[in-house]
């Protein structure tokens, strides 16, 4: 009995033993990356609602319910072909929404979809993070990993792009897949083939740019291929059973495209005409950069190049030269390993560069920053863990205490982008690096509170106010507000006792951002300033006084 008791006593003990034994022989970098995706989640739900709803969200969401009608209605509702011109792109994130939320009818649906996009972002942190260690290991990885979750655009974006984050990190996936299946070509492994077929559909099933997909599937093959000096019609061999062994992938890729893209599916070349729409895209909207404002169809051709070198942290774009400088000018042998490292190396750096390219050459429509570019980030991300990795790889074969002192530096480095992601909150989309000055220095010269994300904020301070005023013994039914953004992400947040009005001229209150000086259309006095880093971007104004003024004397100039 005393031995039944013992063993008993001590089962718990053995079941955790072989977790941390699991866990004692698991990497230190991988251990520190589990700890940041803990984290990640953690932030994901915890501040969930401090992130506003944006401008596109309304139409997206609307977008997506045209497309489940479309299907539940046998075809009968084409309403969703004739919505803006939302048919050229697909709806797989809006889809996945929209069932979801018929799933969890008791929750809001745009906070569904804050928390899927945001799901997905952390998933594409991590699909950086799996391509990292696939080509460089652990430490590679980790880098990567850290690097794009403390990277202000990439964050700052993960509640509320809903199309670029969901195209971004399936790009990514996409390409992990590729780099996986381009070691076994001519003949990869099946689960990798379908992995690269499942996320080369969802990236076409959001935005028609994961044709580029495509492209890079070539440039793997040649990459790997043998040598066509030596062996020409081995090397062609070698490429038609590399593209035989990969049409099960693009099979896959096709049938969700047309299933989450209805308009695909009503033509073959209607993806074609999507690509060649998309790039003639000319909305009335303006831009900024370098204090000069742009139609969108007008921007310079240094215009993504630019916010890339001034949004993207400094360590992600060091890092991603160090990567190339090694690609360039190998130091590292003509090992096989080394040479693997090399191309896929390569690889990844096509992938980041060739968009961009295209963009300057071509002098597509640009707006709002690194919007539409969002999905080259998570490459940067990536190639700066590899030109890391090597560079700490090489200098410790030098001096081992420098190698130390630059891991340090680094940590350093990551840990004060994280601070000032934690000062910007949650508007980390603000971020700017220190070549143009952060955040200050961009205020006013480059893109700011494009999505009127102060939303949230300057709605509740506005209610505090008006909860003073009540106290005070001013009592009306309601205060009109006027906002410089859409509709529905003020009254989604605001009280019954704030009442939009789309005649500005009648407002008693004013909520604006600062960005394109919206903040100057309409007068009043400043009774909330929004501001991050010194930077004031968004306030809300009292007009009650300028109305009392109008009444009396007439209407206001």
């Amino acid at each position: 009995m005393m031995h039944a008791c013992t063993e008993r006593a001590w089962t718990p003990w053995a079941r955790v033993a072989p977790l941390r034994a699991r866990l004692a022989a698991m990497d230190r970098y991988d251990l520190a990356v589990a700890a940041l995706f803990a984290l990640l989640l953690v932030l994901v739900f915890t501040t969930l609602h401090s992130y506003a709803i944006t401008n596109d969200e309304d139409v997206q969401q609307r977008y997506g319910e045209m497309i489940v009608s479309y299907y539940a209605s046998g075809f009968k509702d084409r309403s969703l072909f004739h919505f803006v011109n939302l048919y050229l792109y697909g709806g797989l994130f809006d889809v996945l929404a929209v069932l979801t939320q018929r799933l969890l009818p008791l929750i809001d649906p745009y906070t569904i979809r804050h928390v899927l996009c945001a799901l997905i972002g952390v998933g594409g942190i991590a699909a950086a993070w799996a391509s990292a260690r696939l080509v460089a290991g652990p430490r590679a990885a980790a880098i990567a990993a850290f690097a794009l979750a403390v990277c202000g655009p990439w964050y700052g974006s993960i509640f509320n792009h809903t199309k670029d984050i969901p195209f971004a990190a399936a790009m990514m996936a996409a390409t992990f897949f590729l780099l996986r299946l381009s070691r076994d070509l001519p003949r990869p492994r099946l689960g990798d083939v379908i992995g690269f077929g499942v996320f080369l559909g969802c990236a076409l099933g959001i935005r028609v740019l994961g044709l580029l997909l495509i492209g890079y599937v070539a440039l793997a093959i040649l990459i790997n291929c043998p040598r066509w000096r030596d062996d020409f019609r081995g090397a062609f061999d070698f490429f038609a059973r590399s593209v035989v062994a990969l049409l099960p992938a693009f099979l896959i890729g096709y049938v969700i495209m047309l299933l989450a893209w209805p308009w695909a599916a009503l033509s073959p070349l209607n993806p074609i005409r999507g690509l060649i729409d998309f790039g003639a895209f000319h909305y009335q909207i303006r831009t900024l950069l370098n204090g000069q404002v742009y139609e969108m169809a007008n921007v310079p051709r240094w215009y993504i190049p630019a916010y890339l070198l001034y949004k993207l942290p400094l360590i992600m774009l060091t890092g991603a030269i160090v990567s190339l400088g090694f690609v360039l000018w190998p130091r590292s042998g003509k090992s096989a390993p080394a040479q693997r490292r090399r191309n896929e190396t390569l690889l990844l750096a096509a992938a980041a560069l060739f968009p961009v390219l295209c963009q300057v050459i071509d002098r597509g429509p640009a707006f709002c920053g690194l919007r539409h570019f969002l999905f080259v980030v998570p490459l940067f991300a990536v190639l700066a863990g590899i030109g890391f990795d090597a560079a700490l790889r090489h200098v410790a074969l030098w001096q081992p205490w420098a190698a130390r002192a630059a891991a340090i530096a680094i940590v350093a480095v990551l840990t004060w982008n994280a601070t000032t992601l934690i000062a910007l909150h949650p508007y980390q989309y603000l971020f700017y690096n220190p070549l143009v000055g952060g955040l200050p220095g961009a205020s006013g010269r480059y893109e700011g509170d494009y999505w009127v994300t102060i939303m949230p904020e300057a709605v509740t301070d506005l209610e505090t106010y008006v909860a003073k005023l009540d106290a005070a013994g001013d009592h009306p039914q309601r205060y009109t507000v006027a906002v410089c953004g859409d509709r529905l992400p003020f009254e989604k947040q605001a009280n019954s006792r704030l009442q939009w009005v789309s005649d500005w001229s009648k407002a008693e209150f004013f909520i604006a951002p600062t960005h394109m000086n919206c903040d100057r259309a309409l007068g009043g006095s400043e009774i909330v300033q929004i501001r991050r880093l010194g930077v004031k971007i968004g306030v809300v104004k009292d007009r009650r006084g300028l109305l009392i003024s109008e009444v009396a004397s007439g209407p206001e100039n």
